[in-house]
């Protein structure tokens, strides 16, 4: 591999993002300007020890991606205490690059992962202008829904076609998360359907999430990330949201997700880092194989 600073050499760098649920990787390899993912790995966290759930994943996403050595391995979400890391990026940063690198059309990222939500406007270059987050209650977070999902007997994979399927949503709670599991119970003892239960709790999250963003300036894309970004009933409940909006201005906003949304910080961060291995000229990789 060549490790000069010669800007028609490929920089090849790695982007670990920590989150509270899962470990992400990526390995990019960015040439003439020109961003290309060799390899993705995920893996949840459960019980298991976070450092070797890191371990596992980083090692096999440089496997797949067949290299020996890296310019610059960079952390974001609660991975700053990495040892091999090169370097760290706040989570709102490495996001909204991702986000552009899967959508260069996007103005904002709505980030729903396992524990929180946040909303940020950004600019062309993925420079963050504002942001907003949830409060600390977890009814509007990845956590949340998967409980539900649990006590409803549904596997995660089918909470958003069985949401989309619903024909009379049943709302519950927006604020707190215990009053909304009780109020979950109450509804499986009214007789009320599960696609019409999680329609209904798409629609109090949706409510919660276009607050926050429309307390930023979103413009016509926003992006959605993390780990509730594949899941098409809570897409489409947002979009409802907005366009039931009678006080909205302006055109609806399109609500954007892609198959790799999950690896939106991961990405930005492998990107952040390969450019700032190229602004500092760095001698040689930052990591080598053993």
């Amino acid at each position: 591999m060549n490790t000069n600073n010669d800007p028609q050499s490929a920089i090849y760098s790695a982007g670990i993002d920590v989150g509270s649920g899962a470990v992400k990787a990526v390995v990019m390899a960015i040439e003439n300007g020109q961003e290309k993912v060799l390899s993705k790995v995920s893996a949840r966290i459960r019980r298991r020890d976070i450092n070797d759930v890191v371990d596992e994943v980083f090692n096999q996403a440089v496997a797949e991606a067949g290299v020996e050595s890296l310019h610059y391995v960079a952390t974001t979400g609660e991975g700053e205490d990495i040892t091999f890391a090169t370097g760290h990026f706040y989570g709102m940063t490495t996001h909204a690059r991702g986000a552009l690198f899967l959508d260069p059309r996007a103005c904002a990222v709505l980030d729903v992962g396992a524990l929180h939500a946040r909303a940020m406007a950004m600019d062309k270059r993925g420079k963050v202008l504002n942001y907003k987050m949830t409060s600390q209650c977890a009814s509007g977070s990845g956590q949340f829904l998967e409980n539900i999902a649990r006590y409803l007997g549904v596997s995660q994979a089918d909470i958003g076609s069985l949401s989309l399927a619903a024909d009379k949503p049943e709302k519950c709670s927006g604020i707190c998360a215990v009053l909304a599991e009780t109020d979950v119970i109450n509804m499986v003892s009214r007789g009320i359907s599960t696609e019409n239960i999680l329609r209904g709790i798409h629609e109090s999250m949706s409510g919660r999430f276009t607050r926050l963003l429309r307390s930023l300036d979103y413009g016509d894309v926003i992006f959605m990330s993390g780990g509730l970004a594949g899941d098409k009933g809570l897409v489409k409940a947002l979009s409802d949201e907005f366009a039931g909006l009678k006080s909205l201005k302006g055109p609806l906003p399109e609500i954007a997700t892609h198959e790799d949304s999950i690896f939106c910080g991961a990405l930005g961060a492998a990107i952040w880092g390969a450019f700032r291995y190229g602004k500092l000229g760095l001698e040689g990789p930052g990591w080598e194989a053993a």
